[in-house]
């Protein structure tokens, strides 16, 4: 199964998990009653980034559309800590856990147990070892793809190219992995240097003004994300070099910058956070009121350079 989304459709989607759920379901509805509102507990790798900001911030309207009460707890990119957040909402008797990974096999354990207490586990935005319920995701293969592809035709299919990593999650090895394969469809584009930003605009910005430096001759940057990718643009700016860059993400703040004119930023791959979180919570209540659910749900992703930047949105 796969999700194109448009505007206000998971929206859409998670009320109608919600209806198809209940319906014939009153039992299960009376017990949640008398045991008080549904208790959801998410635990997301930060919370100091703008798309994760965004996801959270959806999910807490959602539960209160719903209203159930929310935990949201930040890992802060350290797996021990989100372990232990996720056993300490096990130990406050969460029902369902939205988990997105900052180390997609080191989970495993906290998976493991919140199965084992009969909560509901959906991982969003990046994959989870484990017993999980579902995974509701971008197409980060393709975002890498199509990033790269633009970023190649961009720079006249030849020429230096530099990569700016991340954390060795799922969503950024495939980001990587898709850029790659792009490049590699370009003879005469070579990839002369793959450094961890660690997807953080500080970290990013001083990979990439020693990236520039190393590399006189580089036309081109692919950034696993947008925060990362804002860092290694002013570094671009800065330097006067004309280096053409894209990313992943989709935020605001990209988006602005892509539209100003001859801006060296010219494209990000788009994800929809805000509606990746209402598909998991929907995909989750479903679940916990006893309907089948999908193991996976990939969400298309949006290739956005300057044209489209100027309607785009999360």
């Amino acid at each position: 199964m796969t999700i194109r989304l448009k505007k206000g459709f998971s929206t859409v989607l998670c009320s109608l998990a919600v209806a198809v759920a209940c319906a014939g379901s009153f039992s299960v509805q009376a017990a949640d009653a008398k045991s008080g509102p549904l208790k959801i507990g998410a635990s997301f790798q930060e919370i100091n980034n703008p798309y994760f900001v965004t996801m959270k911030d959806a999910l807490t309207d959602a539960t209160k559309s719903i209203g159930a009460s929310l935990l949201v707890t930040d890992a802060r990119h350290d797996v021990s800590k989100q372990i232990s957040d996720i056993e300490d909402m096990l130990q406050k008797g969460i029902d369902i856990l939205i988990i997105n990974p900052t180390d997609s096999v080191g989970v495993q354990s906290a998976v493991k147990q919140a199965h084992d207490k009969g909560v509901v586990v959906v991982a969003v935005d990046a994959q989870a070892d484990g017993p999980l319920d579902s995974f509701v995701g971008s197409k980060n293969y393709d975002a890498g793809v199509q990033a790269c592809e633009y970023l190649a035709t961009n720079i006249g299919g030849k020429g230096d190219v530099g990569i700016l990593d991340g954390i060795a999650v799922v969503p950024i090895l495939e980001r990587v992995r898709g850029c790659k394969d792009a490049l590699a469809k370009h003879p005469d584009i070579k990839i002369v240097s793959i450094q961890n930003g660690k997807q953080e605009r500080d970290q990013a910005l001083s990979v990439t003004e020693n990236m520039l430096q190393a590399q006189p001759n580089l036309k081109g940057l692919f950034s696993v994300n947008d925060n990362g990718s804002l860092g290694a643009l002013a570094a671009i700016d800065s330097s006067g070099m004309d280096v053409k860059l894209t990313s992943v993400d989709g935020s605001p703040e990209a988006v602005k910058e892509i539209q100003k004119p001859n801006s060296k930023f010219i494209a990000t791959s788009a994800q929809y956070p805000r509606d990746q979180v209402r598909l998991a919570l929907g995909i989750a209540l479903a679940r916990k009121w006893g309907s089948q659910v999908p193991k996976a749900i990939p969400v298309d992703i949006l290739l956005v350079d300057q044209a489209k930047a100027k309607t785009f949105s999360w």
